[in-house]
């Protein structure tokens, strides 16, 4: 079975902002968050750096073939150093540069553009037309996450009307954990709008592995869009403070409630098509110690 992991992060150095300060990495996993030290990423990951070498192995160990790799504004824009990675690892990476509200982004070079809907200033989407319609325009994909529940539902689905071949991943399985969040579902019921689970692990985080809840919201998603639409993300590396990144998904591979013929779709099939992945091809496993 070919494995995509449709959301997760990298940085060179991480040097970014959140609402209450800045955010910016320090040793051991840590990271300074406006002031307050958090675990950000597993200790291992010793000077700050969260490279592309460190994930690749990871995928390795856990037979995932391919990655897309988008952004967040609390680590900083990381344009430079994801085409340095994508140039490194051209068949494994799909990288997204950054939309900032109100700066120049990139487009070239790159497989799709994010955005962090939920902290822009502006939360209207309608207002930021002209950066849909340019990743549609230079046949890129929209990566970005939404704001709780239907808070931006309704302008996206403008977008979507006015732009409805655009490729757009709905991240964080819609904050599948907030009050409205099958109003982001609902978007994938049009046809180039897909869902995938980057930080479901991280909002079902104490219910834990094997995370039955979450087994059964996607359950539910599927009942909403269909399991064409749903892909598997593991929001490397922040979720590995508490999981292994082979348990981001493995939770979805061991359940018995969904079919096999699903799983597959969900955990790769779909992220080859939307994403583009002509080159991946399965990974076999290497017997471990235990």
């Amino acid at each position: 079975m070919i494995i995509i992991d449709a959301h997760t992060h990298l940085w060179k150095k991480q040097d970014g902002m959140n609402p209450n300060g800045k955010v910016f990495a320090l040793r051991n996993g840590q990271s300074s968050f406006a002031g307050e030290i958090r675990q950000m990423m597993p200790p291992y990951m010793l000077d700050g750096e969260n490279n592309a070498e460190m994930l690749i192995s990871n995928m390795d160990y856990a037979c995932v073939s391919g990655a897309v790799i988008t952004q967040e504004v609390m680590d900083g824009n990381q344009d430079g150093y994801l085409l340095s990675a994508k140039q490194k690892f051209p068949d494994r990476l799909k990288i997204c540069s950054l939309y900032c509200e109100g700066q120049p982004y990139a487009l070239d070079g790159f497989d799709g553009i994010k955005l962090c809907a939920c902290k822009l200033n502006e939360k209207d989407l309608t207002k930021h037309f002209e950066v849909f319609k340019d990743a549609y325009k230079n046949g890129k994909f929209v990566s970005i996450d939404l704001d709780d529940g239907d808070r931006q539902t309704a302008s996206l689905r403008e977008i979507i009307s006015e732009l409805p071949d655009l490729r757009i991943a709905i991240g964080h399985f819609g904050m599948v954990t907030t009050d409205g969040w099958t109003e982001q579902i609902k978007l994938a019921q049009n046809k180039n709008v897909y869902i995938e689970s980057g930080g479901i692990t991280w909002l079902y985080n104490s219910e834990f592995y094997p995370y039955p809840t979450a087994v059964k919201s996607i359950l539910e998603a599927s009942e909403i869009c269909g399991f064409d639409k749903l892909m598997w993300g593991s929001d490397y590396p922040r979720t590995m403070v508490e999981i292994t990144y082979k348990m981001s998904y493995d939770f979805i591979v061991k359940t018995n409630e969904i079919a096999d013929s699903d799983k597959a779709k969900m955990l790769g099939i779909n992220a080859v098509n939307f994403y583009g992945f002509d080159s991946v091809h399965e990974i076999k496993p290497i017997k471990n110690m235990l």
